[in-house]
């Protein structure tokens, strides 16, 4: 496939705008006045449509890894460049970008939605600029993220093998696996010296995840406890159309690369964990970093798209907390439990009436009835929704070599071209700790109507740029998530009141985590005080606790954006109730969230109000959706 490069396919653009523009025939009247300014803005915005394309193409082409994830046939056999230079020389490009798009294109001559992107470009590379200060304080391998699982994960879940092409792109990602994991070493170590570096507990997550990589039999691809990749890679390429030799050839070249680069490179990461938990402190919070309080402030601001500061967000957590205890003692009434709620806490975290069995039934059981829930709501979606996902929707378990260091619940966006579902990944390593009054709003939440159906929209999109379909604001995204938790309540949904309880569970989570996210990280709470704040305020097991706590000292100020972005839209919601009153539809409030894509709280307050004025005024008409 031959490929324009980024001025060409502007130019093509102009011309061809050029050659459809109508020539002038005569004196303008008031008429061809305005026929003559929309025209103008029409190919204003055509333009920079065009534009935006070829920006965001040339900053996908960049990184091999992200066309493999969106489906082009490109750079397969490839990593993404993981160095320090590279990243810098990229957001110089997005500085040029940007001082471009302000001089090429006129803000005031493009209609409402080329302005939100010009804006939402803007906001963008802004705040990549200003996260080049902070670049060297994300740690670089934790039990959360970082290339040591990513790498993996990314080859079994992204990178399909159709055919013996696709299988020698597969072998070279395994030959140069290295590469990028000795760079992530390199500056992990970098990052100590700097005296950034996760507390002493994460190491053993690392160390146990790089081991379970490497472990297995990588010599023999008939063997029954076969190494992981090599298991993967085995999967995909027996059943395609080979002679036996070719076969045995290309399981060759997999074991020789998993003995000599990627087995090689996970030592590596194994023995500088190893040196480094030797030398750690047990210190948590973001606090103890350099410049860690103004980082913080950062990340907060990043996370909620807010200027909240921690103190306000603290206070927040803590009456939130209180507001959803007193719903639950209503439910403890509902089912005659006669104690504190504390009590009913650990009634609810012990009894077995709430579990799915330890073992392979008991996940089977999880991951089928947590389907139902999703194939009934989608039953019911066009009650509230006007806009379905097309993209299809797998519910699977953590696969085992991550299962022990991976979160709760997580969700995979699909393949634009339809060839990868989404997927909701429930952690079942523990059945204990995923409680079946929990199992609903989790699915919704993961699933359908949440992150499933608000990404799988937004890829969907017509009208708008692709750097604003496949966009992230954790507010926005995981306020939304928290959002559809709530919203099947309203749907007559929850009929069990355990299951209500578990929605209510689910909320105070997230409530919960305002206190202790910035208790850990602003107020220099330690790790087992967090956890205890927990323990007494959720019914979720200590593990669960422990677990959650582990995950919140090294992403600081992720775990506040979802309860700040739930209540900003409800906050909206009930604002356009009490302006339209019988006109408001709350199928067409959604629209008025998702059919912008991900954008910052602020700028979803400048939709909504807009579809509430639209309405108002008799001109509202859906579009895009």
């Amino acid at each position: 496939m031959r490929i324009l490069a980024p001025h060409t396919l502007i130019l093509a653009s102009m011309l061809a705008l050029g050659a459809c523009s109508p020539a002038s025939d005569g004196p303008t009247s008031k008429a061809n006045t305005a026929d003559v300014s929309q025209s103008s803005t029409e190919t204003e915005n055509a333009k920079l449509d065009a534009w935006f394309e070829a920006q965001f193409m040339a900053s996908v082409r960049a990184y091999p890894q992200r066309l493999t994830s969106l489906g082009y046939d490109e750079r397969q056999g490839e990593w993404n460049n993981p160095t320090r230079a590279y990243a810098l020389e990229q957001l110089d490009k997005r500085r040029e970008a940007l001082a471009e798009m302000k001089d090429r294109f006129d803000f005031d001559t493009l209609d409402a939605n080329h302005q939100l992107s010009y804006r939402l470009f803007e906001k963008n590379t802004e705040d990549s600029l200003e996260g080049r200060k902070w670049w060297d304080h994300g740690y670089t391998y934790t039990q959360m993220r970082g290339a040591h699982s990513s790498l993996p994960t990314f080859l079994m879940n992204n990178h399909k093998i159709k055919d013996v092409e696709d299988a020698e792109n597969y072998l070279s990602r395994l030959e140069t696996m290295d590469v990028p994991l000795n760079e992530y070493t390199k500056q992990a170590k970098a990052k100590f010296e700097k005296g950034i570096a996760p507390p002493k507990y994460v190491y053993d997550f690392v160390i146990e995840s790089s081991r379970n990589i490497i472990a297995g039999d990588p010599v023999d691809a008939n063997n029954e406890t076969l190494n992981l990749l090599l298991e993967d890679f085995r999967s995909k390429v027996e059943d395609l159309p080979m002679d036996a030799e070719t076969r045995e050839k290309l399981y060759e070249r997999a074991i020789a690369a998993i003995v000599n680069n990627v087995a090689p490179a996970y030592e590596n990461i194994i023995a500088e964990m190893e040196r480094q938990k030797a030398l750690a402190s047990t210190d948590d919070g973001a606090w103890k970093l350099p410049d860690g309080e103004a980082y913080y402030s950062w990340r907060l601001e990043q996370m909620t798209t807010t200027d909240m500061s921690a103190d306000a967000i603290h206070d927040l957590g803590l009456s939130e907390v209180d507001r959803i205890h007193t719903e639950m003692r209503a439910i403890m009434a509902k089912v005659e439990f006669d104690g504190t709620l504390q009590e009913f806490f650990e009634f609810t975290r012990t009894d077995k009436q709430f579990f799915k069995p330890e073992g392979a039934v008991g996940r089977a059981e999880y991951l089928k009835e947590a389907t139902v829930f999703i194939d009934d709501m989608k039953l019911r979606l066009p009650e509230v929704f006007n806009k379905i996902p097309q993209a299809e929707l797998d519910v699977r378990a953590v696969e085992a070599f991550r299962e022990k260091a991976a979160g709760k619940a997580f969700y995979n966006r699909p393949a634009p071209d339809g060839s990868r579902p989404g997927i909701y990944y429930a952690n079942l390593y523990r059945m204990d700790a995923m409680p079946v009054y929990q199992m609903e709003a989790l699915a919704y939440h993961e699933g359908i109507p949440g992150h499933h159906m608000q990404l799988s929209i937004s890829q969907e999109l017509e009208g708008i740029p692709s750097f604003r379909k496949y966009g992230r604001f954790t507010a926005y995204s995981e306020g939304w998530g928290l959002y559809s938790e709530f919203l099947p309540k309203e749907m007559g949904l929850y009929a069990d009141p355990y299951s209500d309880f578990g929605r209510l569970a689910m909320e105070l989570w997230r409530a919960a985590r305002l206190v202790v996210d910035t208790g850990l990280h602003d107020k220099k709470w330690t790790r087992q005080e967090a956890t205890d704040y927990l323990i007494t305020n959720t019914p979720n097991p200590e593990s669960d606790c422990l677990k959650a706590i582990e995950r919140y000292i090294v992403m600081p100020g992720q775990a506040t954006a979802y309860k700040i972005g739930m209540n900003k839209i409800l906050e909206l919601r009930a604002g356009a109730k009490d302006a339209l009153g019988n006109d408001f539809d709350i199928r067409y409030f959604h629209d008025a969230i998702l059919a912008t894509g991900p954008v910052p709280l602020h700028i979803m307050e400048e939709q909504v109000n807009a579809y509430v004025a639209r309405v108002k005024s008799g001109s509202y008409k859906p579009d895009r959706l």
